[in-house]
């Protein structure tokens, strides 16, 4: 049974451009079914969520514009624990207005901060590595991190170097956090085994992470300090755009993560992937024997091997002699890719939205 101090936080504001087309500014990836599951990624998440936290303690940070899909999606959800951020400033804004209304509704409350676009498929052994994060935090004045044993040396992601010597029940002292490391560095992270990736999963008091943002963030705190009496009421919308217009754009990683001495990580025991890219899409999705990934349309495959291919589905694409290739049709738009090449497609979006304007984004 799901304990009433314990929360959750899903972080759903992300524009989500590394998916684009299919993922556009209207309606970003975290709207969307994009491994034909039946269900968006935000309602995955979630669902999940919900075999360790109650309802009515889920709460969703989402940008203002996007407040009528979470609505839609989540029809469960209470109204109240929708928060709305009025532009982005990356996530330690987010998790601090989190962290302040969730400390108004239960003083006590220990919460977990989770992103809205992974993908867990075993969600009991999820909801299991949760509670142990809860009942580590409910004991201990820590940040707690969840990292994922690697499997491969991916420079997309960050790492979490452990130390092995101070470490209570399996969850260890952190060392270092590296962001991004270039190949060389992420195949050096794997064979050290002291590496884990950082899957930005966290779980925290909310009154410890709001003494870590005063001590390491101190005019982010202070402005939500000052503007806390107006949260609950009809003013709140007003007080958060006065909070985020003068805040830092900087993420939780950088804000505070990496500034404390009290993180420890949790290795997590289940499957996970952060759904952030077409390349993780092409490792998830069901392949055929050239390693080609064909969602939705259909199509014809000839001397074609490790590409992803993502039509409508009254769309047939017919390839011929093509390798390593990201092709997206979704909308007016055409994307062809190098796979290897796709931390480019966020510059790309930006391009397109420099030299032709915001409707192709």
């Amino acid at each position: 049974m799901p304990k009433q101090n314990h929360f959750a936080v899903i972080m759903a504001g992300g524009a989500g451009t590394r998916f684009w087309p299919l993922s556009r500014k209207k309606h970003p990836k975290q709207f969307i079914d994009i491994l034909n599951k039946g269900k968006t990624l935000l309602q995955l998440s979630h669902d999940r969520v919900l075999k360790a936290v109650p309802q009515e303690n889920i709460f969703v940070v989402t940008n203002e514009a996007y407040r009528g899909l979470v609505t839609s999606q989540l029809p469960n959800l209470p109204l109240a624990n929708i928060l709305c951020e009025p532009i982005a400033r990356n996530t330690a804004p987010c998790v601090a207005y989190a962290a302040f209304r969730i400390a108004m509704e239960s003083p006590d409350a220990v919460m977990a901060v989770l992103p809205s676009d992974h993908l867990v498929d075993d969600e009991d052994a999820f909801a299991r590595v949760l509670n142990k994060g809860f009942s580590f935090c409910t004991e201990m004045d820590v940040l707690l991190t969840l990292g994922i044993k690697p499997t491969r040396p991916d420079t997309g992601y960050g790492y979490i170097q452990f130390d092995e010597e101070v470490t209570v029940d399996g969850i260890y002292k952190v060392k270092t956090f590296t962001e991004k490391p270039n190949q060389e560095l992420a195949e050096h992270f794997i064979k050290s085994g002291e590496f884990l990736w950082n899957s930005g999963m966290f779980i925290w008091k909310a009154s410890v992470i709001l003494k870590s943002f005063e001590a390491h963030l101190p005019e982010m705190h202070e402005g939500f300090e000052d503007e806390k009496s107006n949260f609950k009421t009809d003013a709140e919308g007003a007080a958060v755009q006065r909070i985020y217009e003068v805040s830092q754009a900087i993420s939780i990683d950088y804000g505070i993560m990496e500034k404390a001495d009290n993180v420890f990580v949790y290795p997590a025991s289940f499957s996970w992937s952060d759904v952030g890219t077409w390349e993780s899409v092409h490792i998830i999705a069901a392949k055929d024997k050239d390693n080609n990934a064909m969602l939705n349309g259909k199509a014809i495959l000839r001397n074609v091997s490790d590409c992803v291919v993502y039509t409508p589905k009254d769309r047939f694409v017919a390839l011929n002699g093509v390798s390593n290739l990201i092709i997206v049709e979704y909308d007016d738009i055409l994307l062809i890719a190098d796979k290897s090449r796709e931390q480019e497609i966020k510059q790309l979006v930006n391009d397109v939205r420099l030299d032709y304007g915001e409707q192709w984004t």
